[in-house]
């Protein structure tokens, strides 16, 4: 069982930057490759980045390329996403998950944090 916590999301103008928290907590967390996924209202969730457990794999959604980065901290069991150059259509609730592989289901999901990109 993994427990996922998220922080960071707010406000932010156009071309702003934030980085957003997740705390993962549970017996076998950092041997779980961490994803942020994101849904805006009246869409589907999305995937927007994920890693490995070691760290050394990170992959992105091609709309965030660039722009975002994600990283962890393992030692924290802390998975971060670094958003760069934020646009309106970043606007979204932001989630955090946990799976076996980055390639694999996502099993645990935190409740999610807002992002709001507005002038």
């Amino acid at each position: 069982q993994v427990q996922l916590v998220e922080s960071g999301g707010g406000w932010v103008q156009p071309g702003g930057s934030l980085r957003l928290s997740c705390a993962a907590s549970g017996r076998t967390a950092s041997s779980y490759a961490l994803g942020w996924f994101r849904q805006a209202p009246e869409k589907e969730r999305e995937f927007v980045a994920t890693v490995s457990y070691t760290g050394s794999s990170k992959y992105y959604a091609d709309s965030v390329k660039g722009r975002f980065t994600i990283s962890r901290d393992n030692a924290k069991n802390t998975v971060y996403l670094e958003m760069n150059s934020l646009k309106p259509e970043d606007t979204a609730l932001y989630y955090c998950a946990a799976a076996r592989a980055t390639n694999a289901n996502y099993d645990y999901w935190g409740q999610g944090t807002q992002v709001t990109v507005s002038p």
